[in-house]
C-alpha cells in the first residue's frame, strides 16, 4: 500500500509549522556555539591539560576536519534513513560530545570535540535541504532566520566563555553549560521523527541521475564556499594579531573581533531575503567582493587609526555576512529538488571546510615567513579574486547543477 505523504509544513496546521520552525532555529543555535565557546578559553585548557601549542591548534581545527570528512556522505544517508532521523541522531551525538569533552583528559576533550564536529556537519548539510523542501516559498526568510540564530548564539558563546571560566565553574563548566541548549534542541526536535517517513520517501524519486561532483556549476559553488569560509576563519584566527600590529591593546583587539561577529548578524538575516527576491545574484556578489577589498585596504592604510579600523571591519562584516548567506542560498537556488540541495550542500561544505581549515594555517605561516601582514593582505586579494570569479559564475540565475 502506498504511504500517504504528509503536507509541506507551509500547508500544514499552525502547530506543525511552529514545531518545525522552533526545531530548525534550535538546531541553528547549536551550529557554532560549541565551537566558538572553545577558542576564547583555549589558553586555560592548554595550561590545565599541559597541551602543546600544536595540540591546542589541532583542537580548534578538529570540527572543521569533521565537517570535511562527513559532509559528502550526509545526503546519501539522509535518503536512506530520513533527514529528520539524521538530525535527531546528530543532536544526541552533540549532547554526548558536549558531556564528554569537559571531563577526563586530552583524549576525552579531543573525542568530544570531534563528535560535536560530526553532528554539526549533518546540520550544515541538511538544514538547507529541509528548508527548501518544507518552506519553498520562504527560502530567503528561513535561511535568514537560521543564519541570525546561528550568529546570535555563536557570538554569545564567544562573549561569555571567559567570564564563566573565571567563576568557580572553570573552563570545564564554561564548555558544559551549552549542553543545556543542545538538550533543549533534542527535545523540541522529537516530534519531527513522525515526519521521517516523508523525508525518506520524498527525496527518493528526486535522487540525481548523475554525480553532483561532475557539475561545473556545483564546483563553482563549492570553490566559492571554500573562499568565503577561508576568509572568515582567517579573520577569526588572526584579527587580534592584526590589531596588535595596529598598536591596539589586547582588550580593544578583542572588541574588534566581537564587533566583526556582531555586525554580521543583521546582514545574515537581510542578505538571503535580498538574494531570494532577484533571479540574478551577480550584483550582490560584486558588492560583496568590493566590500572585502575595501576592508583590506582599510587595514593596509589604517596606520593605527581606530576610526579607519572600525570602518574596515564594517566592510568586512558586510562582506562576510553576504558571502555566507549567498552561498547558503545557492544550495537552494541552483538546485531543483531537496535531494539535489543536500548533495550540493554536502559537496560544497566538505571541500569548503577543508579549505577553511587550511586557510588560517597557511596565512599564519606566511606571516611568520615575511615578518609582517602586508604580504598576507596581498594574498587575501587573490582569495577574493577567486571568490569573485566563482561567485559570478554561480550567481547567474536560471541554471541548475544537473542541467
Amino acid at each position: 500500500m502506498k504511504k500517504t505523504e504528509l503536507p509541506r509544513t507551509e500547508d500544514a496546521s499552525n502547530g506543525v509549522y511552529y514545531l518545525l520552525l522552533a526545531g530548525i532555529l534550535l538546531v541553528a543555535a547549536n551550529l557554532r556555539t560549541h565551537i566558538t565557546s572553545l577558542s576564547p578559553i583555549i589558553e586555560s585548557i592548554r595550561d590545565a591539560l599541559s597541551l602543546s601549542s600544536t595540540m591546542a591548534g589541532f583542537l580548534t581545527t578538529l570540527p572543521l576536519l569533521a565537517f570535511a570528512l562527513l559532509s559528502p556522505f550526509v545526503a546519501k544517508w539522509a535518503r536512506i534513513y530520513g533527514a529528520e532521523r539524521m538530525i535527531f541522531v546528530s543532536l544526541v551525538l552533540i549532547v554526548i560530545g558536549s558531556l564528554f569533552r569537559p571531563f577526563g583528559g586530552v583524549f576525552s576533550l579531543m573525542a568530544g570535540t570531534f563528535l560535536i564536529g560530526l553532528a554539526v556537519a549533518v546540520f550544515n548539510v541538511l538544514l538547507p535541504s529541509i528548508i527548501k523542501r518544507e518552506f519553498p516559498q520562504k527560502i530567503g526568510v528561513m535561511t535568514g532566520l537560521y543564519s541570525i540564530m546561528m550568529g546570535i548564539f555563536a557570538s554569545t558563546a564567544a562573549a561569555i566563555s571567559v567570564p564563566v571560566a573565571n567563576t568557580s565553574l572553570g573552563w570545564r563548566g564554561s564548555l558544559l553549560i551549552w549542553t543545556i541548549l543542545s538538550a533543549i534542541g533534542l527535545i523540541v526536535w522529537l516530534p519531527q521523527l513522525r515526519r521521517n517517513t516523508r523525508a525518506a520517501n520524498a527525496t527518493a524519486p528526486d535522487v540525481p541521475k548523475r554525480s553532483i561532483w561532475r557539475s561545473p556549476l556545483a564546483w563553482s559553488v563549492t570553490i566559492n564556499m571554500g573562499m568565503q569560509s577561508s576568509i572568515y576563519y582567517i579573520m577569526v584566527a588572526w584579527m587580534p594579531n592584526m590589531m596588535h600590529a595596529q598598536h591596539l591593546d589586547a582588550t580593544i583587539a578583542g572588541y574588534m573581533l566581537s564587533l566583526f561577529q556582531l555586525l554580521m548578524i543583521p546582514v545574515n538575516f537581510i542578505a538571503p531575503i535580498m538574494a531570494a527576491k532577484v533571479k540574478d545574484q551577480r550584483p550582490l556578489v560584486l558588492m560583496t567582493a568590493a566590500s572585502y577589498v575595501l576592508g583590506i585596504l582599510g587595514f593596509l592604510f589604517a596606520g593605527g587609526s581606530l576610526t579607519i579600523i572600525v570602518i574596515a571591519i564594517v566592510f568586512f562584516s558586510l562582506a562576510g555576512g553576504f558571502s555566507f548567506s549567498l552561498v547558503m542560498m545557492f544550495f537552494s537556488l541552483r538546485t531543483s529538488s531537496a535531494a539535489e540541495a543536500a548533495d550540493l550542500s554536502g559537496m560544497a561544505q566538505s571541500v569548503g571546510y577543508l579549505l577553511a581549515g587550511c586557510g588560517p594555517l597557511a596565512y599564519g605561516a606566511l606571516h611568520d615567513m615575511t615578518g609582517g601582514w602586508t604580504v598576507p593582505y596581498v594574498i587575501m586579494f587573490g582569495i577574493i579574486a577567486v571568490y569573485l570569479a566563482t561567485g559570478l559564475f554561480a550567481g547567474r540565475g536560471g541554471r541548475y547543477v544537473h542541467e
